[in-house]
């Protein structure tokens, strides 16, 4: 009797997939500010991004050793993992545009810095 391999794990395998967004998002509990950065990030991923990205959302009053692996100095702070080159944006990410420019999502316009 022949065993099958067994089965991927459900969702994928997203750290192997080039075309899914890698992204970690570093917050403090559950401030005001926190919950902005959580919300402006899903709505800006299932606008642009949508089904291609996950989201790991790092509370470093829970885990505060995990800052050190992504060098987080300030908070909300968002890590695009993947595709690489790392990037990284600071804030409440309310200013949608900004965001989608530092994710390389869309280009900065003419004359910007």
């Amino acid at each position: 009797m022949k065993r099958r391999p067994p089965s991927p794990p459900k969702g994928g395998d997203e750290g192997n997939n080039p075309d899914v967004w890698n992204l970690r998002l570093y917050v403090a509990g559950q401030t005001p500010k926190s919950a902005r950065a959580i919300s402006n990030l899903r709505k800006i991923c299932d606008e642009h991004l949508a089904g291609r990205y996950s989201i790991e959302v790092i509370d470093l009053l829970k885990d505060p050793h995990l800052a050190r692996g992504d060098q987080i100095l300030a908070i909300p702070t968002l890590v695009r993992r993947l595709p690489e080159p790392i990037k990284k944006i600071i804030g409440d990410l309310s200013n949608s545009e900004r965001v989608l420019i530092g994710l390389d999502l869309r280009a900065a316009p003419k004359g910007a810095r």
